[in-house]
């Protein structure tokens, strides 16, 4: 497999054709350049990424994406090639991951119908699956996109979603789910705007005013999610911010 630093022209010329949609110069820096749909830009740092990465990378939505997607998969790119940064072994995340990251229903679209993993393990924070990565950034139309391809759900994106049968179908297992993942859960549905999921969780023990990530309590993101009346309801509950707590 080819690497070519950052700084090749190479890498420059490539990377500046797939972000401005010039499929034109893509395809000519393809012919002319054999290995390239294979090969990986490294920087710096060792951390390396495909040319579907870039194609994904974020903001991602750049130019004609499924078409530079298309063209690089015609020329031999690997559809689940992994992200490599030797400073996180654990992330490994595919070009999709990135798509989902993004919000870039498009771009996602053609990874999969390409071929792309939906259950591809790899993402920041989780290790887990694409999906994963949409719910983490709250990335709300690929992770509905996803979700409508087939993908699966753990409980806490499962309540991100509003996807009241599935979160069910995980309290009623046995064991039931730990304190820890309700609790989880109900932050991750309040950051979604589920009202209803909200209920059901902390009728089942979820804890209302648990500080969870980037130091924020479910009352707070609920807040800053589109719902109107789950910010309402949880103060009614008791519900508190951060600073309020201390």
């Amino acid at each position: 497999m080819l690497n070519i630093p950052v700084t090749d022209f190479r890498a420059v010329a490539v990377v500046a054709a797939i972000q401005n949609g010039n499929l034109e110069e893509l395809v000519r820096l393809l012919d002319d350049n054999p290995g390239l749909a294979t090969a990986r830009i490294v920087d710096t740092k060792g951390v390396s990424r495909t040319l579907l990465h870039i194609t994904t990378d974020w903001p991602g939505h750049f130019p004609d994406g499924p078409k530079t997607i298309a063209s690089l998969v015609a020329a031999g790119a690997d559809i689940n090639a992994r992200f490599l940064d030797p400073s996180r072994p654990a992330i490994q995340e595919t070009p999709l991951h990135w798509a989902a990251s993004s919000d870039d229903v498009a771009a996602l679209d053609a990874l999969l119908d390409y071929g792309a993993d939906i259950e591809a393990p790899g993402a920041v924070f989780t290790g887990g699956a694409p999906m994963s990565d949409a719910v983490v950034f709250a990335q709300w139309k690929a992770a509905r996109r996803l979700l409508e391809r087939g993908a699966q759900t753990t409980i806490w994106q499962a309540a991100a979603l509003g996807l009241l049968d599935r979160v069910e179908e995980y309290c009623e297992r046995q064991p039931p789910p730990a304190p820890d993942e309700i609790t989880n859960a109900f932050w991750h549905a309040c950051r979604g705007g589920q009202l209803q999921m909200a209920e059901y969780l902390l009728r089942h023990g979820a804890e209302l005013n648990w500080i969870g990530y980037d130091g924020k309590t479910p009352l707070q993101v609920a807040q800053e999610s589109a719902a109107k009346d789950l910010a309402p309801w949880l103060r009614g509950q008791g519900a508190r911010l951060a600073e309020e707590s201390e």
